[in-house]
């Protein structure tokens, strides 16, 4: 069934990873997608975890996500600025339609504890994970309103309710999404509008292999990436680590008719995990 057929979403990050694994479930849901990413050639931008894609990738992820028969959109987003945002959603709503779907997906981290953390990396990662997802549901949200039906997932992570050892600026990020979440769904529900936080443990994705390279590098134990990844796996409960495709089939369920009730909530999904 296609339950989202007529729709158009908007997800950040969505070149990648997480983001990337959710625009695909979305259009195979049949709606329009419109997916942004930084690209790192405009201006690269170094220091933390994130896998920032180049050009070449924009051309990858339209044809795949052409495939499933959706009008498609795919460029850079910065959501750390106002300007490109508002540029972005320009382009994406020619594309693809006005917005009824955003996924805030951009984020990333870094390997550093409180002491010695700089200015500028504490900002760069607060300013991608909790302000970039306000700033895009600002542009997006009235429309929504006005429209009487929206739905918006932030992508959060178990960061927001359990500490994590030399990513101070990250779980404070995550934490902040989740009381903003829960504002956006008391503004929202009124009007047809929910907003929920989908809150994974660790993920295998690009970020998850750039983030366990850090925390190696930083251990100076010996251990190989690889041989990290294996570690975590075996110690989540169900021994494995948890896939996007899981993530982007929540996200699937929470945008569809059948989830309107849904709202205010940071669901995790952890494979029984803590953390």
């Amino acid at each position: 069934m296609k339950s989202l057929a007529g729709r158009s979403a908007v997800i950040t990050g969505g070149l990648t990873g997480q983001g990337l694994a959710i625009a695909k479930a979305l259009a195979e849901a049949g709606a329009h997608v419109a997916v942004g990413s930084y690209v790192n050639e405009l201006s690269g931008r170094k220091g933390d975890a994130a896998a920032y894609p180049d050009p070449a990738e924009i051309a990858t992820v339209r044809q795949t996500l052409q495939a499933f028969g959706t009008r498609v959109f795919a460029g850079h987003l910065d959501v750390r600025s106002s300007e490109v945002i508002d540029e972005f959603v320009v382009a994406a709503e020619k594309a693809c339609g006005v917005a009824d779907i955003l996924v805030n997906a951009a984020g990333t981290t870094a390997e550093q504890p409180i002491c010695g953390h700089s200015d500028e990396l504490w900002l760069k990662i607060i300013d991608t994970n909790l302000n970039g997802a306000f700033r895009m549901t600002r542009k997006l949200l009235p429309g929504m309103i006005e429209r009487q039906w929206g739905r918006i997932i932030n992508i959060g992570s178990t960061a927001a309710t359990v500490g994590w050892k030399d990513n101070p600026a990250y779980c404070a990020s995550k934490s902040g999404l989740l009381g903003f979440t829960r504002c956006v769904a008391l503004e929202g529900a009124p009007h047809g509008v929910t907003c929920v936080m989908i809150s994974p443990t660790w993920v295998e994705t690009e970020l998850m292999r750039r983030n366990v390279a850090q925390v190696v590098a930083r251990e100076g134990r010996g251990r190989t990436p690889e041989e990290a990844m294996a570690d975590i796996a075996q110690q989540n409960p169900q021994g494995r680590i948890i896939q996007p495709q899981e993530i982007a089939a929540l996200a699937a369920f929470i945008c569809s008719e059948a989830a309107k009730g849904i709202t205010a909530e940071n669901i995790q999904i952890t494979g029984g995990a803590l953390w």
